[in-house]
Formats: C-alpha cells, sequence, structure tokens
C-alpha cells in the first residue's frame, strides 16, 4: 500500500509544516500549491491519503474535488483542512473522507492520517 500523502495548501508555512510534521512520522510527502498542481501530482504520485485546503488560487477545493474524483479510477480518500466557514455546505455534492478545521491540533491530524494509511 502506498504511503503517499498529497498535501495541498496554498499557504507555504502550513504546507511546509504539515509536510515536515507526516515526514517525521515516516510518511512519504508531495505538496501542491492549488487545484492545478494537485490535480498533476495526484495523477503522478498515486497518493494512498489527499490533505486538501477548500480555498485555493487557480482551481479551489471542490474543483479539484470534482475533477480528480472523475479522473481518478481508485480516488484516494480526501480530509478537508480549511479554515472557510460553510465549508461543509460547499461539499455537499462531493465524497470526502473527513473534514478538520484550521487552526487544527497536529495529535487530532496524526490521528486522522493514520485511519488512511497505514505504515
Amino acid at each position: 500500500m502506498s504511503r503517499h500523502i498529497l498535501v495541498v495548501d496554498d499557504d507555504l508555512a502550513i504546507q511546509d509544516f504539515v509536510s515536515m510534521a507526516l515526514t517525521n512520522e515516516g510518511y512519504e510527502v508531495v505538496t501542491a500549491s492549488d487545484g492545478e498542481a494537485a490535480l498533476r501530482q495526484a495523477t503522478e504520485a498515486q497518493p494512498a491519503l489527499i490533505l486538501l485546503d477548500m480555498r485555493m488560487p487557480n482551481m479551489d477545493g471542490p474543483a479539484f474535488i470534482d475533477a480528480y474524483q472523475k479522473l481518478a479510477i481508485s480516488p484516494a480518500p480526501i480530509i478537508v483542512l480549511t479554515a472557510g466557514r460553510g465549508t461543509n455546505n460547499a461539499l455537499v455534492p462531493f465524497t470526502v473522507a473527513g473534514f478538520l478545521p484550521k487552526p487544527f491540533d497536529l495529535d487530532e491530524l496524526l490521528l486522522l492520517v493514520e485511519q488512511f494509511v497505514a505504515l
């Protein structure tokens, strides 16, 4: 089973923090700063899990989810990480595995990741 996790966030500080924490736990991490780059990374890396911000330039979270779930033969679970209000309503037409509001506790994130990706 793949241990690749795709972290998608336009805030580079959050992207770096999450990537470093996951790498320290033994996961293999790839990153993207917007939905378009994430779609390319998801196709190349075939991640076991995607951690996705909702508000990004070029292609936002809902647009990425729609495109990815149509494109992928076996889509990875998606956990939404966002500070945006009303995000749950925006996700109604999509299937996501989890939702973690920002700011989040690192231990809570790691426990959520462990549910989907075996080391």
